[in-house]
């Protein structure tokens, strides 16, 4: 696409662009400014600059990353476009290991003086570091793979279609909803393109070119006869891929009580189910509460896996270096050593994978320069492994990093972040409505909700959107004001049954925070849907006292 046809296409009225302050994502840029490149052969001399630098000045090891990161925000309400916005961050980040200690600094002038004077900084932050003493870091060995690349394998780019289009989609799907009796609705669509270069003193020279999207939408229906209101969230899900997500295929639709979707998602279908089901959730009865068994669906599971699994297996978390955002872990490394541990049954089979196509977290080579892979974390029910990064894989015993180190930008700093993390389906056939059919007194959750979890990652709490009823096996009908609590042994311990490959899907979060200062990252969570047996089901709506 040319790019005076891309300005003509991306063009909207500049009441359209009165934009909230997004300095976080980047500085607004153009929107044909979207589609210009940076030649890779001046982002490696401009990385050997920088080596040499860091070398020349006395660090043992040193990496660069040049990295453009570009954002598109479309917001939409009712009938109106609220923002439109366009941004970019471009800078490098150098690391480097001076003395035994860590130094980083990071710099927007992206000039061979620049990136020089970075790499001094960066250096001279090692070496200050390294006065106050301590256990000198012990980075495990990595081998260099030369000028190599990665892309995202993605059909279209969302920055190359017209924000038209995009515009035209989210008013149609409003539309849809508001003569389907809405009060209120509002949906989005974000686009994630992250440029990214990594070169390192052990001779690798990586260029990655990695794509996310994630459209969205929230309704809401009034209850004028008892004062509240409904909402119902879309159950797309934030995937690593390019426009082509947004093209509806009956194959990639999972048939059942609602729509769910794969690699495909029909935003204009799910939004008038979205309609129905908020009136529905109006009339629905009010949860009893007790011991229900639960038929979890991926759409709500996934959460429940970040919160519960992906979290307490971070081993910056397990050994207290990390207690941000909810806390360290129960996972401790006595658990681990054990070899035995009982996290939960034996239909429970949990992976880290950073190459999943189609996943958030899918990249070819993480922020250390590592060959990304996949690697078991609960196997049979047992721990068997964390996730970690090259300076913290001695102390588990690894003789490489799991490849898991991430940056938000080029102005962080990287550190261990979680990969994708999965429930593995089961290895039997059995299909949602075989599942259900077993089940004398159970609820149905399909969609993610509101969730507390303790400092430990131990003790938690979930909501969902959807909750069905099951009686001697049938849905019986919708239930509302529903929430289940267990620490995270018992529950996955509960987990009797997991539906086979034909039920996988993925469902993530694009924004998942951690750090001080904090950092986000994007990461996906795949399951079938899994069958738990005797949880605590609360009532959200009822009082004390």
């Amino acid at each position: 696409m040319r790019r005076r046809d891309f300005i003509y296409l991306s063009g909207l009225g500049a009441s359209a662009l009165m934009l909230p302050d997004l300095k976080a994502f980047g500085n607004p840029i153009d929107p044909s400014q979207l589609l210009d490149g940076i030649d890779v052969k001046a982002k490696k001399e401009l990385a050997d600059v920088a080596l040499n630098t860091a070398k020349a000045k006395g660090a043992t090891y040193a990496d660069i990353r040049i990295g453009r990161y570009l954002n598109q925000f479309v917001i939409t309400r009712e009938n109106k476009v609220l923002n439109v916005v366009n941004t970019e961050s471009f800078g490098v980040g150098i690391r480097v290991l001076a003395n035994g200690c860590w130094g980083f600094a990071a710099s927007n002038v992206v000039t061979k003086e620049g990136v020089a004077k970075t790499a001094e900084r960066a250096v001279a932050v090692a070496k200050a570091n390294a006065k106050i003493g301590g256990t000198p870091v012990e980075l495990a060995p990595q081998k260099g793979y030369g000028e190599v690349s990665w892309k995202t394998p993605i059909e279209k780019s969302a920055f190359e279609v017209p924000i038209k289009e995009k515009v035209d989609l989210l008013l149609n799907a409003n539309a849809i909803a508001m003569q389907g009796g809405a009060n209120f609705v509002n949906s989005t669509l974000f686009a994630v393109n992250e440029q990214k270069y990594f070169a390192s003193t052990d001779g690798s020279y990586i260029d990655q070119d990695i794509h996310r999207i994630s459209p969205g939408f929230n309704v809401t229906k009034i209850d004028s006869a008892a004062g509240g209101f409904e909402t119902r969230r879309s159950l797309s899900s934030p995937v690593g891929m390019g426009y082509e997500y947004l093209t509806p295929l009956d194959s990639e639709k999972v048939a059942g009580i609602t729509t769910r979707y794969k690699k495909r998602y029909d935003i204009l279908e799910d939004i008038k189910s979205a309609t129905q089901q908020m009136k529905d959730k109006i009339t629905a009865k009010s949860v009893d509460p007790g011991k229900y068994d639960l038929v979890l669906d991926p759409s709500h599971l996934w959460l429940t896996i970040h919160e519960s699994v992906g979290h307490p297996t971070e081993l910056d978390r397990v050994l207290g270096y990390e207690a941000n955002f909810a806390g360290t872990s129960f996972l401790t490394l006595d658990k681990w050593k054990s070899g035995k541990f009982n996290f939960g049954s034996k239909e429970v089979n949990i992976v880290a994978d950073k190459t999943q196509v189609g996943s958030l977290g899918a990249v070819g080579y993480d922020d250390e320069g590592v060959k990304c892979k996949k690697w078991d974390l609960i196997k049979d029910g047992v721990l068997v492994n964390y996730q970690a990064i090259r300076d913290q894989a001695h102390i588990i015993g690894l003789k490489e990093s799991q490849g898991c180190c991430y940056a938000q930008s080029w102005q962080d700093v990287q550190f261990q972040r979680m990969p994708n993390v999965s429930l593995q389906p089961g290895k039997t056939p059995l299909s949602v409505d075989d599942m259900i059919k077993n089940v004398e007194k159970g609820i149905y959750i399909i969609g993610d909700g509101s969730f507390s979890i303790d400092q430990q990652r131990y003790n938690f709490q979930f909501g969902g959107q959807l909750f069905y009823e099951i009686k001697e096996g049938k849905i019986a009908g919708m239930l509302n004001d529903v929430a289940y609590q267990a620490n995270t042994q018992e529950f996955w311990n509960s987990c009797a049954q997991v539906c086979d490959e034909r039920d996988y899907r993925l469902g993530g979060a694009f924004n998942d925070g951690k750090g001080q200062p904090s950092q986000s990252s994007a990461v996906s969570h795949g399951a079938s849907t899994a069958l738990f047996k005797g949880v605590n089901v609360i009532n959200t709506k009822r009082k004390i006292g």
